[in-house]
């Protein structure tokens, strides 16, 4: 049996501004402008680690060797939204297989 009340498991708000914005410049109803609001909010709410790992488990699907892949992530890595220090090849091993 559940016990939480169906207001206590309301999906998260967007700005509703930034939901308006979107689905006036790309034609999209609301509904699809707020999924694509949430999705782009998950995707940029990632922490490090979970960025890490997301992004070394895709790049070995690619068949890419991990001497390839550090140079790479640490490289995406200032291109994201979360601030992060530079991390060495090894501090992202850790980060994976730890």
């Amino acid at each position: 049996m559940n016990d939480t009340h169906p207001q206590d498991r309301q999906e998260p708000r967007y700005p509703q501004d930034l939901v308006r914005h979107i689905a006036a410049s790309t034609g999209l109803p609301e509904a699809i402008a707020t999924r694509v609001v949430a999705d782009i909010a998950a995707y940029y709410g990632e922490t490090v680690e979970v960025f890490v790992c997301r992004r070394h488990e895709e790049l070995k699907r690619k068949q890419r060797k991990n001497d390839e892949i550090w140079p790479q992530i640490a490289a995406e890595l200032a291109t994201r939204r979360f601030r992060s220090p530079e991390l060495s090849g090894r501090q992202l091993r850790r980060i994976v297989y730890s």
